[in-house]
């Protein structure tokens, strides 16, 4: 007989929890694993959209798919583009302030163009990535079963993505180009110490 201080087998949950603890540890350290190699990791999602984009040409049809991937990356897109802190929206809660009868705050400095700060981006590039690679390859499954396979005309769906995509990047370069801040490293990277020589 089994006595109380020996251990009871294992339900088939526990089981269970225990192998998707194992799977989730393994895929954050392959995700871990990836994180410093950006360019590779940009190229092999080009590769993966190569891939379905073959995929959605030569078998004629998940045209709705397609489209819904579109949407979904230049949501990411504009995401990323966009600062953390939009200043349109500290200026809006100012003048609220200012009409509901509040004080004046003064910013320090007394000049917004004497502070300096940096840009934060609403998305980092890491999750951008990671969520246009997920969605990539959610999408490439869709592929692969007929319920997604709607028909649709897709040239409508093509010449509305281009008007869309002009649209947003035209107010998303007014935005950018009237609070003054751009949202790419351009220039010489400043060096420091021994590495300046």
């Amino acid at each position: 007989m089994m006595s109380e201080g020996s251990t009871l087998e294992s339900t088939p949950l526990q089981n269970a929890s225990n192998q998707w603890a194992k799977l989730s540890r393994t895929y954050q350290q392959a995700l871990d694993r990836w994180t410093p190699h950006v360019l590779q990791r940009w190229l092999a999602l080009a590769g993966i959209l190569v891939v379905f984009f073959l995929r959605i040409v030569l078998a004629q049809g998940w045209y709705i798919v397609c489209y819904a991937l579109a949407i979904y990356l230049l949501n990411l897109l504009l995401a990323f583009l966009q600062p953390k802190f939009d200043p349109s929206l500290e200026d809006d809660l100012l003048a609220d302030e200012i009409e509901e009868g509040g004080d004046v705050v003064s910013p320090l400095p007394s000049q917004r163009d004497d502070e300096f700060r940096p840009f934060v981006r609403r998305l980092p590039e890491w999750q951008f990535w990671l969520s246009s690679t997920r969605a990539t390859l959610i999408a490439l499954f869709c592929t692969f079963s007929e319920i997604f396979d709607v028909p649709v005309y897709w040239p409508i769906l093509v010449v509305y993505f281009f008007v869309l995509f002009a649209l947003t990047m035209r107010r998303q370069i007014q935005h950018m180009i009237k609070y003054k801040y751009v949202p790419f490293d351009i220039g010489r990277k400043a060096r420091y110490g021994n590495a300046a020589r």
